[in-house]
């Protein structure tokens, strides 16, 4: 959310950051709405003023005999006892419309963030690792001899419908596999503290991160009014929703291993075929917050943190900063990682890391206590894939493709698959 004190001091320099995410410029209606909301309060405040000034009177009159000032008084006290009922109840209106219109906005641009319209405008930074060369035609994962056995996409229709699977055998234990090495890579390597989350959360938690009001849509919500996080983001995050921690105790920086959903709702006809992008997946998630000093700082460890996973599995890849028209709601700056998929002869997204700045912090009121004292301030938040299991479980099978149809394993996995090396093309593992 927004600092209304922001856009007051400073409306133009607000519009101008919005127009830079494809917004019309907004500070005239937040600054029309703060402006009839803070004349009610303080009407309301003369009406208490003036109520209790006729309060006090009430008494005096009753004390000299004065019984038309009496009731002249007492008629007063009940029409602005009244007013100061109504006036309130009109600037919480105001209030909660100028909440709804602030949450409603996308987070402001970084300064260095590149301008553009779409992922067409996004500007690779880097490129890492040697594209394999292969003397054969490189097969999608859903099509490989090895993998048919272990990726069963009919049978998860059956259960739950499109965009599902069922992996099994040697498959579903490469899968499992990944999700440990990242974990234990980011808690051994990387520092982070491995927590483990739920999946439910309450409506103000997932207002807490941007995903409500705005993009109900693309996730699931339960009879009982609970919602399926679409990343452990979620849950990681609000942490610290309505806490204040001391600034020494920052960073703190977590890792969790959950499963995730979402509803594809804008992805109709996209990506389809195969377990690139499902209902219901998993991710090891890098959730920070950090001293607004420190943030910009922080997202490029996290950069690092997701690419290292990727480093240590030989699988290639580049990174790319994403342009304003491409940034996700809540993110200052975004890094985008892609991995290569030789399979559609591509680099796909794996990981997204961003910087949100207050953004989140001012939604869920999540402050520090300087170390020199003072007042409170909004801690930063910072978020990241460290990585989408089931992406990298495709890179892993499309990158170390043989021809018969098995794949090659990273030697990375050969400890959490108890010495084996590889997918042999009946499924199995050897």
């Amino acid at each position: 959310m927004h600092d209304i004190r922001a856009i007051r001091e400073n409306p133009d320099a607000f519009d101008a950051a919005m127009a830079r995410r494809g917004g019309a410029g907004a500070s005239g209606e937040i600054l029309a709405l703060d402006e009839e909301r803070r004349a009610k309060i303080l009407a309301a405040e003369t009406a208490q003023a003036d109520q209790n000034k006729a309060s006090k009177a009430v008494g005096a009159a009753k004390a000299k005999g004065d019984d038309a000032e009496f009731e002249r008084l007492r008629a007063l006290v009940a029409e602005k006892k009244a007013q100061v009922a109504q006036m309130q109840a009109e600037a919480k209106q105001l209030d909660q419309k100028l909440t709804d219109l602030l949450m409603s906005l996308p987070n402001l641009p970084h300064a260095d963030v590149p301008d553009g319209a779409d992922e067409d405008d996004n500007i690779e930074l880097y490129r890492n690792g040697t594209l394999r060369v292969f003397d054969f035609t490189p097969q999608e994962h859903y099509d490989l001899a090895g993998v048919k056995p272990g990726m069963n996409f009919e049978l998860a229709a059956k259960l739950s419908g499109s965009r599902f699977v069922v992996l099994s055998g040697g498959v579903a234990r490469i899968h499992r596999a990944l999700a440990q090495f990242m974990i234990d890579t980011h808690v051994e390597e990387n520092g982070l503290s491995e927590t483990w989350t739920p999946v439910l959360v309450r409506p103000e938690m997932m207002y807490g991160t941007g995903q409500l009001p705005k993009f109900g849509e693309d996730s699931y919500r339960t009879t009982d009014d609970w919602w399926l996080v679409p990343t452990a983001e979620v849950t990681l995050t609000n942490i610290v929703n309505g806490e204040t921690v001391d600034e020494a105790s920052l960073p703190h920086r977590y890792v969790a291993h959950t499963q995730c959903f979402r509803s594809e709702a804008g992805s109709a006809g996209k990506d389809t075929a195969g377990m690139l992008r499902q209902h219901q997946f998993e991710k090891v998630e890098m959730v920070s917050m950090t001293h607004p000093d420190h943030s910009m700082a922080e997202h490029d460890r996290m950069t690092k943190c997701a690419e290292g996973i990727l480093d240590r599995l030989g699988l290639p890849y580049r990174t790319i900063v994403l342009c304003t028209g491409d940034m996700g709601f809540g993110a200052q700056k975004t890094h985008d990682i892609e991995v290569w998929l030789p399979g559609q002869n591509m680099y796909r997204e794996i990981s997204s890391v961003s910087v949100c700045g207050d953004f989140q912090a001012r939604r869920m009121n999540a402050r520090f206590k300087p170390r020199e004292g003072g007042k409170p301030q909004f801690l930063h938040t910072l978020n990241g894939s460290g990585l989408a299991v089931g992406r990298c479980l495709i890179a892993v099978l499309e990158n170390g493709q043989q021809q018969d149809g098995s794949v090659d394993l990273p030697e990375a996995l050969h400890p959490y698959l108890r010495g084996k090396t590889r997918l042999m093309a009946d499924g199995s593992l050897g």
